[in-house]
């Protein structure tokens, strides 16, 4: 399990550009017109983790087996996409089905590389692409209603609620804002949100995408984009690095990012804050065979956890043989920790803690 993040902004930002590094593989193509991606493309990544390896070395696991974090690559979206100018509108149901949303920012000169709206201004195009995508959530709600007016006429309990609920997000989008603005009033309501698959209420970071020797320290586009949008991750990418760097083999990668003044790629400040848009957080696995990287939600219990790595796992769930990455690296692996106290015996209601590493008893 990781999380799946869908990429999105205009044409010749540099979308295509970066999914193909992020991929290491040329799966997109990434060509100096609008449109060039025709079909969604979908990849995998591994997540990098420094503990997945430190684990593995202590426990001599003969396989490391990362998370995985999927990206959607969605074609360049225009003015008017939400009703079907360029190829926009048949994309949009896409992003729909994503977790997160990547808006990938040109924040870069270049003659060479057309803008589809004549030069580079960051918070226009982020405005573009938000008032589009506000309209599509209109347009969306507007036609749920209809059917969800006759079911509710027919005293139906849930589209009663749902009605209700979209009589509060509507105005709010015929405003221009988006529905995260909106916070819902409990847990069932929140459940509702996440229904109606509205893509303004994902959660959002924006990634500018800047030249080379910017990298490291961003420009003075990046800065009016983290000074516009306070409350939203905002990652500082070279596209054309990312590029470079996915041939690279790891000692080469390591120097060339020093080199850069850079301590990790894109990829992983990318996933970072991901991770942290999503409230995910990682426990591990470990032994002979392989050491192994899981994902869950920040406020999964035990039992979840255990479902995560086999669905009988959670059913039969016993308890959680559980020890802190610190300790178990400190302590020199499993035999170590428990010699020294550090293994714990942890139950159902156990919060996971980022980092834990377990050993499922369970009996089905």
């Amino acid at each position: 399990m990781g999380f799946n993040c869908g990429i999105v902004g205009l044409p010749n930002v540099g979308k295509s550009t970066l999914f193909n590094a992020l991929l290491s593989q040329v799966a997109a193509e990434a060509a100096n017109y609008p449109f060039c991606t025709i079909e969604p493309n979908t990849g995998r990544v591994a997540v990098p983790d420094y503990r997945l390896t430190a684990i593995a070395e202590l426990a001599q696991s003969k396989e490391i087996l990362p998370t995985s974090l999927e990206f959607v690559d969605i074609a360049g979206l225009v003015r008017g996409a939400s009703k079907g100018e360029g190829l926009g509108n048949q994309f949009l149901s896409h992003i729909r089905e994503v977790d997160a949303i990547a808006h990938v920012l040109r924040c870069f000169e270049d003659d060479d590389i057309t803008h589809v709206e004549g030069g580079v201004d960051p918070l226009r195009d982020a405005e573009i692409i938000e008032t589009e995508l506000v309209l599509a959530d209109m347009e969306s709600l507007t036609k749920r209603k209809d059917g969800l007016q006759r079911r509710a006429r027919g005293q139906d309990k849930e589209a009663v609620a749902i009605l209700a609920l979209i009589d509060k997000i509507l105005p709010l989008l015929e405003e221009g804002q988006s529905a995260r603005v909106y916070t819902p009033t409990d847990e069932e309501e929140a459940k509702r949100v996440t229904m109606l698959q509205l893509i303004t209420s994902k959660p959002l970071m924006y990634v500018c995408n800047v030249a080379e020797d910017e990298a490291a320290t961003g420009n003075a586009f990046s800065q009016q984009v983290a000074e516009a949008f306070p409350n939203h991750p905002v990652v500082v990418v070279s596209a054309k690095i990312e590029s470079e760097l996915a041939g690279l083999e790891p000692e080469e990668k390591a120097e060339f990012l020093k080199d850069l003044g850079l301590e990790e790629t894109g990829l992983a400040r990318i996933i970072s804050e991901g991770y942290g848009l999503l409230n995910l957080i990682t426990f591990f696995t470990a032994g002979p065979k392989e050491a192994r990287a899981w994902t869950v939600h920040a406020n999964a219990k035990a039992p979840q956890a255990a479902g995560v790595i086999h669905t009988d796992f959670e059913k039969g769930f016993i308890r959680a043989e559980t020890i802190a990455f610190a300790d178990y690296v400190a302590h020199k692996g499993e035999q170590g920790a428990k010699e020294a106290g550090k293994l714990r015996l942890e139950g159902k209601e156990y919060d996971v803690k980022d980092g834990d590493i377990f050993h499922f008893r369970f009996n089905v």
